[in-house]
C-alpha cells in the first residue's frame, strides 16, 4: 500500500502527531504536520497535499471552521479533508461531513488499520 502521496496532518497534540506520522511514513507517505490552523494555512500556501487529516479541536480556529474555509477557497476546495477527533458524540460525524470533510476517523487511531483507512480516502474508495 505504499504511496508517494503527501498528507498534511493538522493536529495540536505532539504525541498524536508523532504516532500518525510514524504510521503513515512507514507506509511510504510523505507527511507534513501543522500544529494550528494558522500553521496549516501557511503550509497550504507553499504546497497542496493530496489529503488533509484535520483534528476537530484545535486552538484558535477549530478544525471544522478551517475545513469550511478550505472548501470555500478554489485553491484548496478539491483537497479531501478527513476529520480526526477523540469526540465520539452523537452527531459528530454529521457535523464533520456538513463542514466538508470526506470522512471521519476516531482517535486514538488504531495503528493496525489507520494507514488502510487513509488509503481509502486517497483513492476515493
Amino acid at each position: 500500500m505504499t504511496s508517494d502521496a503527501m498528507i498534511l496532518i493538522v493536529e495540536d497534540n505532539e504525541a498524536n502527531q508523532l504516532l500518525a506520522s510514524a504510521v503513515l511514513e512507514r507506509e511510504g507517505y510523505r507527511v507534513e504536520v501543522a500544529s494550528s490552523s494558522d500553521e496549516a494555512l501557511d503550509r497550504l500556501k507553499r504546497e497542496a497535499p493530496d489529503l488533509i487529516l484535520m483534528d476537530v479541536q484545535l486552538p484558535g480556529i477549530d478544525g471544522l471552521s478551517l475545513t469550511r474555509l478550505l472548501k470555500a477557497d478554489e485553491r484548496t476546495a478539491s483537497i479531501p479533508v478527513v476529520a480526526l477527533t477523540a469526540l465520539a458524540m452523537r452527531g459528530d460525524r454529521e457535523r464533520s461531513l456538513d463542514a466538508g470533510c470526506a470522512g471521519y476517523i476516531s482517535k486514538p487511531i488504531d495503528t493496525r488499520t489507520f494507514a488502510a483507512e487513509v488509503y481509502k480516502y486517497l483513492t476515493g474508495r
